[in-house]
């Protein structure tokens, strides 16, 4: 059976901001599960009897050498991919980053990363990054955390 088609996946990600209020990206590699080339605010399967922030700082310490600390939960989005034939559940966090020099550890699954403005941000994005951007910006304004 495989995550997301036979049956719902839990994929949590989130939004990291640095100390200048720019926030980390990644974009999608030839090997990633969906969304290929597409820019993200990382993240990655929870796996069973794990806990959601536990699963998004084990993502960004495997992935991308990175500690996080998490602020709050942003919020939850239908990751429904028709067109792939995948569904996921997806809670993003806010979170700051407080350790560790992003790098790809994982070059199949992701191609570049990097800071950005929020006004700024590349394309193109995952359905859930701008869902998550929208409900941000909703929140927050248009400001950076």
């Amino acid at each position: 059976m495989i995550e997301g088609r036979d049956y719902i996946g839990v994929g949590v990600g989130a939004m990291v901001f640095n100390q200048e209020g720019k926030v980390f990206l990644s974009k999608r590699g030839p090997q990633s599960k969906n969304e290929r080339g597409c820019w993200e605010f990382p993240g990655g399967s929870v796996e069973f009897g794990e806990k959601l922030v536990d699963a998004i700082r084990r993502e960004f310490l495997e992935e991308y050498t990175m500690e996080i600390e998490i602020v709050e939960l942003l919020d939850v989005s239908d990751h429904i991919l028709s067109h792939e034939q995948q569904h996921w559940v997806s809670p993003t966090f806010i979170a700051r980053h407080t350790g560790g020099t992003p790098q790809i550890v994982e070059p199949e699954k992701c191609t570049d990363i990097g800071w950005f403005s929020l006004s700024t941000l590349p394309e193109p994005l995952s359905a859930v990054t701008q869902d998550d951007v929208q409900n941000y910006q909703a929140r927050y304004g248009v400001k950076e955390q």
